[in-house]
């Protein structure tokens, strides 16, 4: 009788316990993979323990260095072996993984917390074949930093007047960043004008297509950026992207030395760290400077400089606009989170993708430095006091009209997504990292890419290949 009462006592406190946990996902692990820490890893860390506090689940963080991913990805999902129920990974490779991902679910896909997804983050980047494959938990996009106390000095105000015969302040034409970076490599006020990314490996080709963007996102030959949209030939070798690496490679004079072997985790402390005047950069930098460099309370963020010509791939000609036109330039596009179609715990999986994109958890992310998680939700760049404790007043405005600005622009320009991606981008690195060495010269450069491109898009399957590029440019 004793037991029988102590087992009827002990119901009601189970059921507390399971109610507690909602949904109830006890005695479920999830492997939750993504690159080494910090970056994203540490946000899914935080969120892993805040699902595992709603839920009573478990999560196993699988870190792999950045490199490693996609093969280690592919490899599993291909083979079906279950070894992951999330992955954290980057928009460019959605065509290869496209057919091992499950679909979000539809429930996801509706109400406030959809909605807040900045749309060119959730009509473009988290979509493929039709479905809703991804979900993003990292806004990414290339931005101009610079730093207000040089800027706004009155002494380098007069002396910029004087030499190049107008006003200092944030450029909006390449030729005007250049006239900067000299100015300040010049000058006692700082060491170096500018830092960029030259190294293969280190996110190089993403900061070539920052510029090239500016030269060949014509707003008159929608998608015809990086291949012809009728013919799926490449366009890399055209005068709009010879200009752009001309530029590109023309910034070493004002960079630190040793440029050509620092990747963005290099350009970051940079900056922060006051050795430049600007940088090129995702938002990290800014995070970087308002919280650990010498240079807090005067981050200052602009949208990349544009153009007033750009390639015109029809004509075979330049198009000329009346004002600079800027072509922001969607670098990366992003971190995004998946689920597997072998995953044994999808419902689980979803529930923690849902808990680290949730406007709460996220909207810590954005404001912890290293992280890596930038804005992406309407209420991200809408939530100011979220700012108040990293920025100052002044640079939380900046630093959120650049992302928003360049995210609303009418032209702006959508990273490479395309089968085979890492084949096309190991072609490029090789190349591009030649002419910016100076062992070959550019056109020759992106002759062999254009030559090796138009080989890659034969093998994949043009007519596949066409298709998926037009998807992807948003084309019919």
């Amino acid at each position: 009788m004793r037991n029988l009462l102590l087992a009827t006592a002990l119901v009601p406190i189970a059921s507390l316990a399971n109610a507690a946990c909602a949904p109830d996902f006890t005695g479920v692990t999830l492997t939750v993979s993504t690159q080494n820490g910090p970056f994203i890893a540490s946000a899914l860390k935080t969120a892993a323990d805040s699902w595992s506090e709603k839920t009573c689940g478990t999560v196993d963080i699988v870190e792999f260095p950045f490199s490693e991913l996609y093969p280690k990805f592919l490899t599993a999902m291909s083979q079906q072996t279950g070894d992951f129920d999330v992955i954290g990974f980057i928009p460019a490779w959605v065509p290869d993984f496209a057919p091992f991902l499950s679909a979000m679910p539809a429930a996801m896909q509706e109400g406030p917390a959809w909605e807040d997804i900045h749309p060119v983050y959730r009509e473009r980047l988290m979509s493929w074949g039709g479905e809703v494959k991804s979900a993003t938990m990292d806004g990414d996009m290339h931005m101009l930093n610079y730093r207000a106390d040089l800027f706004e000095d009155a002494d380098n105000m007069a002396a910029f007047k004087e030499k190049y015969g107008y006003d200092l302040a944030a450029p909006v034409t390449w030729d005007q960043y250049y006239d900067i970076a000299e100015f300040f490599t010049a000058s006692e006020a700082v060491d170096y004008g500018t830092a960029e990314a030259y190294r293969r490996g280190g996110q190089q080709f993403w900061y070539f297509f920052s510029h090239a963007a500016s030269y060949t996102n014509n707003p008159n030959t929608p998608g015809a950026m990086f291949f012809d949209p009728e013919t799926m030939d490449a366009q890399i070798n055209n005068p709009g992207w010879l200009k752009a690496l001309e530029d590109y490679k023309r910034g070493l004079d004002f960079n630190p030395p040793g440029a050509l072997n620092n990747g963005s985790g290099d350009v970051r402390p940079l900056y922060s760290g006051g050795s430049v005047a600007m940088n090129i950069d995702w938002a990290d930098s800014g995070v970087l400077g308002a919280t650990e460099g010498a240079i807090a309370g005067n981050v200052r963020t602009a949208i990349l400089p544009g153009s007033d010509k750009i390639w015109n791939s029809v004509t075979d000609s330049w198009d000329t606009f009346e004002a600079p036109v800027a072509s922001p330039f969607l670098a990366f596009g992003g971190w995004q989170l998946a689920v597997p179609t072998d995953s044994e715990n999808k419902d689980a999986a979803w529930s923690f993708v849902q808990e680290v994109t949730s406007a709460e958890v996220s909207g810590q992310a954005i404001v912890t430095a290293n992280t890596g998680v930038n804005p992406y939700r309407l209420s991200h760049y809408e939530n100011l006091d979220n700012w108040s404790a990293i920025f100052t007043p002044e640079e939380a405005e900046s630093y959120l009209a650049a992302q928003r600005g360049s995210l609303d622009s009418p032209n702006v320009a959508l990273d490479l997504r395309l089968p085979g991606f890492f084949s096309y981008t190991e072609v490029l690195e090789i190349e591009l990292s030649k002419a910016i060495a100076g062992q070959v010269e550019p056109q020759e450069a992106l002759d062999a890419i254009a030559a090796e491109w138009n080989k890659l898009t034969d093998e994949f399957g043009r007519e596949n290949q066409l298709a998926a590029y037009r998807s992807s440019m948003g084309l019919e």
